[in-house]
C-alpha cells in the first residue's frame, strides 16, 4: 500500500499572533504579504496531523510506504521533519505557492500523485493555518475519482476497508469506505510525535525528489488563478482590561452583573 500526505509550509501562527498582539505585524508594499522576515515557518499544523495519521495506520501493521509532498520554491526543512518522522519518501513540486489558487495547487498535487505511483490514501490537513480555507483536498478527491472523508479525528483500516471517525457539531460520526479514498485529518486526532534525536540528525541528510512542472507535463499557462488575493489587512487590536477586585464568589458575581447590565448575557 502507498500513503500519500499533502503538506503545506506555513508562517508560524504563533509568531504571527504575537506580532500582531504586539501590534507590530505589518502588511508589505504589495498588499498582500507580511513584510516580516523574522517569523518562522513551519509545517501546517493540520499536514502534521494528516503524517501522525498515517503513521498511526502503519504502527498499526497497515503495510504501507508513506509519501510526503510539498509545494514550494524550497520546503527542505519540512519535508526533513517529514523524514524525521518516519516519512518512506519526500518530494518537492518546484512552484511558488503564492501564484496558485486551490485549483492550481490541486493542479500540482494530483499530476504528482498520479506520476509518482498509485495512492491507496491521500492525506490532508482539513485546512492549512494560513487562508483557512480548506478546499484543496475536496478538489483533490474530485481530480482523482476518490471519496472523500472530511475531518477525522480517527482513521483504521479493518479488512482492507476505511473506517474514519469524524467530527462533528453532534458528536462523532464513524463512516467506512473502500481504498482508495481521500481524508482530511483534524486535530482532534491529538498531538503529533515528536522525531528522535537519531531521525533529526539522519533527516539532515535526507533529499527531496525535487519536481519541476515540466516534468509534470503542466505549462505555467494552466496554473493562472482563478481566484486572486487582492488585498490583506491586519485587524487593530484592542487590549483594554478591567479588573474586578473581590473574593472569587464576589467578582464572580460582579462580573454576572456587570456582563447583565451591558446586555452581554
Amino acid at each position: 500500500m502507498r500513503f500519500v500526505v499533502c503538506v503545506k509550509e506555513v508562517l508560524d501562527p504563533d509568531a504571527v499572533n504575537s506580532f500582531a498582539v504586539a501590534g507590530r505585524l505589518r502588511i508589505g508594499d504589495d498588499g498582500r504579504s507580511f513584510s516580516q522576515t523574522a517569523i518562522p515557518r513551519l509545517m501546517n499544523g493540520f499536514d502534521e496531523q494528516a503524517l501522525e495519521a498515517a503513521l498511526r495506520l502503519r504502527d498499526a501493521g497497515a503495510p504501507a510506504t508513506i509519501a510526503v509532498v510539498s509545494i514550494g520554491t524550497d520546503p527542505a526543512n519540512i519535508l526533513r521533519h517529514a523524514a524525521a518522522l518516519g516519512a518512506d519518501e519526500i518530494a518537492h513540486v518546484d512552484a511558488d505557492p503564492a501564484g496558485l489558487d486551490a485549483h492550481g495547487t490541486t493542479a500540482l498535487l494530483t499530476a504528482w500523485i498520479r506520476k509518482s505511483g498509485p495512492a491507496d490514501l491521500v492525506l490532508c490537513g482539513r485546512q492549512a493555518s494560513d487562508d483557512d480555507q480548506g478546499v484543496v483536498p475536496a478538489l483533490v478527491a474530485e481530480q482523482l475519482g476518490m471519496p472523500l472523508v472530511t475531518i477525522a479525528r480517527e482513521v483504521m483500516l479493518e479488512a482492507g476497508a476505511l473506517r474514519v471517525t469524524r467530527v462533528t457539531p453532534d458528536g462523532d460520526e464513524i463512516v467506512e469506505t473502500s481504498l482508495p479514498a481521500v481524508v482530511t485529518v483534524s486535530s482532534e486526532i491529538g498531538i503529533p510525535r515528536y522525531p528522535t534525536a537519531a531521525r533529526k540528525i539522519q533527516a539532515r541528510r535526507a533529499k527531496p525528489d525535487v519536481v519541476t512542472l515540466e516534468a509534470l507535463g503542466i505549462a505555467p499557462a494552466d496554473l493562472a488563478p482563478r481566484a486572486l488575493l487582492v488585498r490583506q489587512l491586519v485587524p487593530e487590536l484592542h487590549g483594554h482590561c478591567e479588573l474586578i477586585d473581590g473574593s472569587p464568589s464576589e467578582s464572580a458575581r460582579a462580573l454576572v452583573s456587570r456582563l447583565a447590565a451591558e446586555g452581554a448575557i
